[in-house]
């Protein structure tokens, strides 16, 4: 149990244990689904047009007719209005956009092309075979698979349930999660520092934004000091009314580093143990019945980088999505010299030039695993392998996204 496993080996025992993760499931009112995730496939009901429709405003006609140079006007059809007039040989109805097309006609030519004196329509520039309709199921059609599940609900997804006129929709209920940060070191918001000794935590807020942003309901315990029973309670109290509980600090070998006993102690299943990756080797992830606790390292970068790689595919197979890491293959323009014997997530650029994915690491600081300014301005995490001593410039990549991408 005590023995360190390579990265990828800890990655496919963390979807392993997800697997038979129960998901739930609720309605909720249409314009409150932004950013949840969906819980059954969208199906249309009906095909989208249902009628041959205008795309502009203009007169439908019958495509031959226009040789004829003027047609007769023989009716009106607003937009919302029930087609009665049939267009026939030689005459013409003046339709709008979104407006039923007549019976008799196939083409809609629209007014800019016309001259109009009375009820005669002259031709002034004729139009192809079938312009400016919408045909039926130009859209859509029934029974056509337009939203899949466990897919991000955003505006375009809401705009389409609209006109399928979903009142409410079925999502995945958002994981809850709790993030308590270790240490006496460590000062909450807000506390001022009263020793030099002291620090400003940042991981509790940082875990908090990144599993929010990824549909995760978040309760911040906040900041608690090394009083082994005061983590304790703190922790069996979150994983009451949590899915997923998060600790940073006291993971490691030091004296103080309690939240590893106290884990060990409360009999859980142990899906990583630690692992040959760095950041963050002396990870732990353990299962309780269906919940978790995620025990990060204290340092900021390490943390984050941490809360990408472990916890993200928690949150996202509770909300029925594909916990697997979306890598992005990408082309390096500077040399990387590897400076560990584990598998490294390092911060980097991401940049798309003419179609392609590139990454430097110009303006990202090398240091210890505190630095989480380098992950400013969009960064993305380069991934280097274990076995990997130079990466040369120009050889292909794989970088982890930290945004929309992942």
């Amino acid at each position: 149990m005590n023995k360190f496993k390579d990265y990828d080996e800890t990655i496919e025992d963390l979807i392993a244990s997800v697997k038979g993760v129960e998901t739930l499931v609720e309605n909720v009112f249409l314009a409150d689904t932004l950013e949840r995730v969906l819980a059954e496939d969208i199906v249309a009901k009906e095909s989208s047009p249902l009628h041959v429709t205008s795309s502009m405003d203009g007169y439908a006609i019958r495509f031959e007719d226009q040789e004829k140079g003027v047609l007769k006007l023989e009716d009106r059809v607003p937009a919302g209005t029930d087609i009665s007039t049939v267009v026939r040989k030689g005459t013409c109805v003046k339709t709008f956009t979104g407006s039923l097309m007549s019976e008799g006609s196939d083409t809609l030519i629209p007014i800019e092309n016309v001259e109009v004196n009375g009820d005669e329509v002259k031709i002034i520039t004729p139009v192809a075979f079938g312009s400016f309709i919408r045909p039926i199921g130009e859209s859509y059609k029934e029974g056509e698979v337009l939203i899949k599940k466990g897919s991000k609900i955003g505006f375009a997804e809401i705009g389409v349930m609209g006109e399928l006129s979903f009142v409410q929709v079925p999502v995945y209920c958002a994981p809850k999660v709790a993030v308590i940060a270790t240490g006496s070191e460590i000062l909450d918001l807000g506390e001022p520092k009263t020793s030099p000794a002291q620090i400003r935590s940042s991981n509790h807020v940082t875990l908090e934004a990144i599993a929010k942003s990824y549909g995760a309901k978040v309760n911040r315990i906040g900041v608690v000091h090394d009083d082994k029973e005061l983590i304790k309670t703190k922790i069996v109290e979150s994983l009451k009314h949590n899915d997923i509980v998060v600790t940073t600090g006291g993971v490691s070998v030091g004296d103080y580093d309690f939240v590893k006993d106290i884990i060990q102690g409360m009999d859980p299943e142990y899906v990583v143990n630690r692992a040959y990756v760095k950041p963050g080797r002396h990870i732990r992830v353990v299962k309780i019945d269906s919940k978790y606790i995620v025990a990060l390292p204290g340092f900021p970068y390490s943390a984050a980088v941490m809360c990408f790689v472990y916890i993200l595919p928690l949150i996202k197979a509770m909300q029925g999505q594909n916990p697997e890491a979306r890598y992005i293959d990408a082309i390096i323009e500077e040399e990387y010299k590897k400076r560990s014997p584990y598998t490294e997530f390092t911060a980097c650029n991401l940049l798309i030039k003419d179609g392609k994915f590139y990454v430097n690491l110009e303006g990202k600081k090398r240091g210890s695993s505190a630095i989480l300014n380098n992950m400013l301005d969009g960064s993305a995490l380069l991934r280097v392998e274990r076995d990997t001593k130079v990466i040369k410039k120009g050889e292909k990549v794989r970088v982890l996204p930290m945004g929309r991408l992942l």
